[in-house]
């Protein structure tokens, strides 16, 4: 017997197809009503409801658990949305045009690390936070959506225009660097080993994605090769197959599985099959995405924003950190000789922040000391991440809106 009862995951896929037929009625972004709609039937808000019990005539049916739990099944339909929403989106950014714009890469991300990472950092010492303490919030409020803002380009039709361009390249940067950081805070900030142990962390990280890259530069025809065949079965069962299986592998190394993700779609983007490959996963993707932003909301606690303490750092941390994203995205942009108008649109969609967050934040929770790491960071990482996943979204929607009232001093600026 399945260990996550049936009806609890058709009660997902039910609340996920309302909240979608209620964001298309309205005609707003299905993101947030993903997230708002897996808080709601989750356990800290329906599953606190008293046991619903059925009756009909004298038969009586009592479900003791009336919410969708965050079971195995949600955490790994989880991992898949990330890993598919970054496969599609290596299928849009080719070798060649990674290594063309490496320079651009580097120094649009070094930008946003530059303002992003010290904003955090500073932030947690004027809360009277630890250093260590500073440095997590640093990289809690660093690193954008990868998943969360590669729906968005896909929904609003800008996966195809230049903007995507200095969006895609800070998106690898920071994908790459948090792998890093990530090593780095398990080992020594945590206080889980060594700096001997980060060394060997970071040497296995690098290693496995010179692997993969040098895979992506050389093996074009093999991935070729790979797709040749006549099935559509086949192709689906193929090219899931070995993302799954590198995401996976990527995990055990402890290097990140968006990445992996990453830079597989970037293999099968040099080949002849990337049209097939869109058209036949595109659903699959759809799926899984909509379930990762369901757990981002399932795991939504809303009785944290009842701590006024909490919620005073909380709403410090949103009114600084989203002016400092749009304007390290903004100036991203014009690395990539963009014009104002396209630049606010990258630093709009750099606000979001997601899943990278959460990790971190689990990290702590699990390894850390003190009432800060395994409460406090944690609380306000959920919070933060569901209040900046849905601005962030509606940023990007009404991103023209914000060009208008920005344009004027944007333009004077720019003479």
């Amino acid at each position: 017997m399945a260990a996550t009862p049936l009806i609890e995951i058709g009660a997902l896929f039910v609340t996920l197809a309302l909240a979608g037929t209620i964001a298309d009625r309205l005609g707003q972004s299905v993101i947030p009503f993903y997230i708002v709609g897996g808080m709601l039937v989750g356990e800290h808000v329906l599953g606190r409801l008293a046991p619903l019990t059925l009756a009909v005539g004298e038969r009586s049916l009592t479900i003791g658990q009336p919410y969708v739990a965050e079971s195995v099944f949600v955490e790994l339909g989880a991992e898949l949305g990330i890993v598919f929403l970054l496969f599609f989106l290596g299928l849009e950014f080719s070798i060649d045009r990674l290594l063309a714009s490496r320079e651009r890469i580097s120094t649009a991300g070094a930008i946003d690390l530059g303002i992003n990472f010290p904003v955090g950092v500073l932030l947690g010492l004027a809360i009277g936070w630890s250093p260590i303490e500073a440095v997590l919030l640093g990289g809690i409020v660093y690193i954008s959506s990868s998943a969360v803002i590669t729906k968005s380009l896909i929904d609003l039709g800008w996966i195809a225009n230049d903007e995507s361009n200095p969006i895609l390249g800070t998106l690898v940067f920071e994908d790459l660097f948090i792998a890093l950081y990530l090593a780095i805070v398990s080992a020594i900030v945590v206080g889980s080993g060594s700096v001997a142990d980060a060394a060997i962390d970071i040497g296995v990280a690098v290693g496995f994605l010179c692997v993969l890259l040098g895979g992506v530069f050389y093996g074009s025809d093999l991935f070729q090769r790979f797709l040749a065949v006549d099935s559509q079965e086949a192709t689906v069962l193929r090219t899931v197959a070995l993302v799954v299986f590198v995401a996976g592998l990527a995990l055990l190394l402890d290097v990140s599985e968006a990445v992996a993700a990453f830079f597989v779609g970037m293999g099968f983007s040099s080949t002849d099959h990337v049209h097939e490959i869109e058209e036949l996963l595109m659903p699959v993707r759809d799926l899984f995405a909509a379930v990762f932003f369901f757990w981002v909301g399932i795991g939504t606690d809303p009785s944290v924003f009842a701590d006024p303490m909490l919620v005073a750092v909380l709403v410090l941390a949103v009114l600084v950190t989203t002016p400092t994203k749009l304007v390290s995205g903004y100036l991203g942009g014009r690395v990539y000789d963009l014009d104002e108008r396209r630049s606010l649109r990258v630093g709009a969609s750099m606000v979001t922040r997601g899943e990278f967050s959460l990790i971190i934040a689990a990290t702590i929770a699990a390894a850390g000391t003190g009432t800060v790491m395994t409460e406090t960071i944690p609380d306000l990482t959920v919070g933060y991440v569901l209040v900046m996943s849905i601005l962030g979204t509606v940023l990007m929607q009404y991103a023209d809106r914000l060009w208008s009232i920005a344009e004027p001093y944007l333009a004077d600026a720019a003479e």
